[in-house]
Order: C-alpha cells, then structure tokens, then sequence
C-alpha cells in the first residue's frame, strides 16, 4: 500500500505502508544509530515523535524482546529506507513489522531517508504527516500539521505505581521521567536497590523514605513544560542525599536552580557523539537523545559548572553543582546497544553515596 510522508513545509515523500495503517501528525526526527533499532523504538524520550532511521537497512536482526528499553514502543511513526521482511538472527523472536503492528505504530519505507534527513538538518526539526490517503490537500493538511504540539508526554510514560527492584546495597530513588530499563539495570547490578516513582511524586516523599541517593531519569518533550515537577527537584536539589541525573533529568535540575533550556535545531540522536570530559580532557563516544540543552550563558557560576561539552557543537552536555553531591549529564552512561563508554558515571554516583558497601 502506498504511504506518503507530509513535512510542515509542503515536501512530499512517496513510500510503502509499514506498521499500522493509520493516520498520525508528528514531530519528524532522525536517529543515525546503526543497530538498536529496538532499544530505539521502546525508548520512552521519542513520545510525541517519529523517527527517521538514517542507517539504510532496519529489521535485520528482527525483535528480542529481553532488548526493550520499556514494555511498548512509543513512537508516533516509524520511518526507514528498506524494512527487512526477513531477520537473521538466533536470538529474533519475530520481525520488526509483526512488532510495529503489534504496538499500533504506521510508518512509511522506500523513501529517500537521506534526502528526508539534509532537510531537517537545514530547515531544522518539523512537524509531518505519514498517511495513506492518496486524495490529501494540502491547504488542507498543512494547518493542521503546523497546529501540533506534543503535550503532556511526561505523564503519558511515566510509571502509574511505585515499583522496587530489590537489592543489598544502597538504597536509590529513581524519578521516573520515561525512564529507559538500563538506568535501574545498571543500578540494580551494582547492587543498589532501586525505587522507581512515577514524575509527579513529592519530594517529601522521596526523601521520607531516606535513600542513599536519588537518579533523575531521561524522558520526553519540552523540559520547561514541567512546572510542577521542576518545582520538587527544586526540593530535592536543597537537601543532602546525592543526585545523578541523565537527559531530561540534566534540564530539569538545572532549571530548578536558576538556568535556562533551549531548543536545537535537529538535536542530538544517535550511538556516535562525541562528549569531552572538561576535567581530564578525555573525549568519550556517547549515545544521545535530546531536542532542548542547558544554556551554559545562564548558568550561576556559584551553583553549577559545566563538566561536559559536545566535541562537534559545542553544546553543554553536563554539570557539576558546587558544594553539593550532585552531578549531571546530557547523553545517555546506560546505553544499550551502546556505547558503554560512559556506564563509570554509575560508579561515580556509588562513590557519591559513600563507595561499595
């Protein structure tokens, strides 16, 4: 069935049908990740947006269901240049179209994701549609398409209920934004146990439970649409217990105290960026995911000091806060399938809350 990806500003792309056959208005993204396709698609920051995989080929290792970073997908839409009917793989349990299908998300395959990606890259980041109705108008669609806004994402991946994942070591409340599965993995395998708590959860009941430390998961959309939440981690920043905090949980805090968020013009999605260590000078490979990044400009010098910067635009990309056992990153140290090159920010953050018990 034919499929037609509809930008904001009257580009039309002409494809076949993948996934789910249903109409859906997205803010159009791109990831250029070679392989964690699935890691990806479970990714709860992507709420609100469709993804344009950069990498030619996508399915062909098909679906393992132990690799979900969350227990759905939740893209709007799935956009790629060829779709493997057929995976290769001992681990694949089935394909990569069953589990578009299976989690209600259309796409659209056979475009020229090159050419779709140099637009959003000179125009910056916009809206689209991805429809199969070859009778559309676009005086008609184009309104619409700029009219959207992803609202409320936050509380759309959020966890409803506190979950525990027992340990014997320190006790760690992780905030969950759209917290991906490897942030409390990676605690949890350190031996931490770990809280996670659904975003809009209090403060005072955070720190009533007296952890150890407190993780500040990634999540979806704009970080200033937050108010309330911003307003508790305010509350978390002033009193003693350690903070780590990744992605969304990096703007969040520094919104709390003071500083401001902008939007980029395409962001940073991919398994390939590079971030400097402004303390050692050492240069790590970095997944990322992210629309919005601190302004350094803001930043009060008495409360926060960047600690990274992006090698390729010069973007913060993490903060240490002065006189407190806090510190943030932009990318993403939990990175499945990877880079790993970061995963001993975790030990750091054990360091913090006192060293291996």
């Amino acid at each position: 069935m034919k499929a037609f990806l509809i930008l904001e500003d009257g580009t039309v792309f002409t494809g076949t049908s993948i996934g789910a056959n249903k109409e859906v208005i997205s803010e159009i993204v791109f990831n250029t990740s070679m392989t964690g396709y699935l890691e990806v698609l479970t990714d709860p920051s992507y709420a609100g947006q469709a993804v344009t995989m950069t990498y030619p080929l996508i399915g062909n290792y098909g679906i393992c269901r132990a690799d979900m970073e969350s227990l759905k997908c939740w893209h709007d839409g799935f956009i790629v240049r060829e779709l493997s009917r057929v995976p290769s793989n001992f681990r694949s349990e089935y394909s990569i179209q069953q589990f578009l299908i299976e989690n209600d998300i259309p796409g659209i395959s056979g475009i020229d994701t090159r050419a779709l990606t140099k637009i959003l890259r000179e125009k910056g980041t916009m809206n689209g549609m991805i429809t199969t109705n070859e009778n559309y108008d676009l005086s008609v669609i184009i309104p619409r398409i700029k009219e959207f806004k992803a609202k409320k994402v936050v509380e759309k991946v959020t966890c409803k209920e506190k979950q525990v994942l027992k340990g014997s070591g320190y006790k760690v409340a992780l905030m969950d934004f759209g917290a991906k599965k490897n942030i409390a993995r990676s605690l949890n395998e350190r031996g931490c146990e770990v809280t996670i708590y659904p975003a809009l959860t209090t403060a005072e009941e955070i720190l009533s439970a007296n952890p150890d430390g407190i993780m500040l998961s990634n999540g979806p959309g704009d970080p200033k649409e937050c108010v309330s939440i911003i307003r508790e981690v305010k509350k978390l920043y002033d009193s003693n217990v350690p903070i780590f905090a990744i992605c969304l949980g990096h703007q969040l805090m520094a919104l709390a105290t003071g500083a401001d968020t902008h939007k980029l013009k395409y962001g940073h999605r991919g398994a390939n960026h590079p971030v400097k260590d402004l303390q050692t000078g050492r240069v790590y490979i970095s997944s990322q995911n992210h629309g919005y990044v601190v302004d350094e400009a803001t930043l009060d010098p008495q409360i926060a000091k960047p600690a990274f910067i992006n090698v390729n635009d010069k973007t913060n990309e993490g903060l240490s806060y002065i006189g407190k056992n806090i510190f943030t990153v932009q990318f993403h140290p939990e990175a499945c399938a990877g880079p790993q090159d970061t995963d001993y920010l975790f030990d750091r953050f054990i360091d913090m809350m006192g060293g291996a018990k």
